[in-house]
């Protein structure tokens, strides 16, 4: 689905199981043959690993390939780079890929030699280009980290600004294609781009959501997907975009209901929030697409609780949970009624200090 997403069409799959990835070609040179023939049979134009790669062992899987190699991370990357709009969505992409292309110029440039250090090849050589790109390369990641710093203090001051009119803000997370943005336009009547593909939304849009319930507006936020083995180059990257999950008074933990794999999700978003310090939150576990969602799997209620567990520590706690389709409208009244009821609870600057 990532290929796909980045508009490569995949043409042969292979699996390889080691009890250790090898340390100068992450597969074995048997396996390596293998996928080169499979790749000459086939017309592929290019190697796509699930998985991240060293520089080294890219580029030795290049000259034993004959052909380009790609890692999970670059993919991702590239993903990125499509679906980026706004300009700190496309600062955070340049710094991530900045980052990563930094650490993959080891001989790169070994067919050049040192430049000479004078007309009269007096003198001692000069730099390798090597040497060049690297300074090159960190002049702009240098750049671009000043740049991010300056749209991160306008996210602070928007913030700020929130926090004194006492908004209550909450913020839809999950994984990549749950139908986040669907159920951002079906709470807020937006029309934030949605598609059937991995990472469709890509900057933090938010908008004021009016619950009648209470008399209240609230802020919700529609965040980037999460995904199993997201990049930690990406998530420091994207530090600004993800703020406003660690910064929400509640998380909509959107989950896809009729994914099979749905545990392994939850258990993935938790991971990346507990990594940007977001555990701790406050969440309602919002199970989307109950309209895809076969007979025999359909919920007793719409309303129940499930047991969350932490990413690392493995302790639970109990959370509310609702089943929703944000396509048709069910079970929205209900999800609409639990936000009121976090909303009405306690005011954000109203919280009673312990005893």
């Amino acid at each position: 689905m990532l290929a796909q997403t980045a508009g490569l069409q995949p043409v042969g799959r292979v699996i390889c199981k080691r009890k250790a990835p090898d340390a100068a070609l992450f597969i074995g040179s048997g396996k390596a043959d293998e996928i080169k023939m499979l790749a000459l049979d086939s017309g592929a134009t290019e190697i796509l690993f699930d998985q991240s790669l060293s520089p080294a062992q890219q580029r030795n899987l290049e000259r034993h390939l004959e052909m380009p190699v790609n890692d999970r991370t670059l993919l991702i990357l590239e993903i990125f780079a499509q679906r980026a709009r706004s300009h700190e969505g496309k600062l955070q992409v340049e710094l991530a890929r900045l980052q990563y292309v930094s650490t993959r110029l080891v001989r790169r440039w070994s067919h050049l030699e040192r430049q000479t250090g004078g007309a009269g090849l007096r003198g001692g050589p000069g730099e390798k280009q090597i040497e060049l790109d690297k300074r090159m390369i960190g002049d702009a990641i240098k750049r671009t980290k000043e740049r991010l710093i300056k749209v991160k203090k306008q996210r602070k001051t928007q913030r700020k600004q929130r926090e004194r009119r006492n908004s209550f803000t909450i913020s839809l997370v999950g994984y990549t294609n749950a139908g986040k943005s669907t159920l951002f336009n079906a709470l807020v009547k937006a029309d934030a781009y949605v598609a059937d593909q991995l990472f469709a939304t890509l900057d933090t849009t938010t908008r004021q959501l009016y619950l009648g319930e209470v008399d209240r507006s609230v802020s919700l936020s529609d965040t980037v997907g999460f995904i199993r083995d997201l990049p930690h180059g990406l998530i420091d990257a994207f530090a600004a975009t993800l703020q406003e999950a660690v910064d929400a008074d509640l998380l909509l933990h959107v989950v896809d209901g009729a994914n099979p794999d749905y545990l392994e999700q939850i258990e993935q978003v938790q991971r990346v929030l507990s990594e940007i310090g977001a555990a701790d939150v406050p969440q309602i576990l919002v199970f989307n697409k109950l309209d895809a969602i076969e007979k025999g799997g359909l919920p007793p209620q719409l309303q129940d609780m499930f047991e969350l567990r932490d990413a690392f520590e493995g302790a639970g706690r109990s959370v509310e949970r609702v089943f929703v389709s944000a396509q048709t409208g069910e079970g929205l009244p209900l999800l609409r009624e639990l936000l009121a009821r976090q909303a009405a609870s306690v005011p954000p600057d109203e919280i009673p200090q312990s005893a």
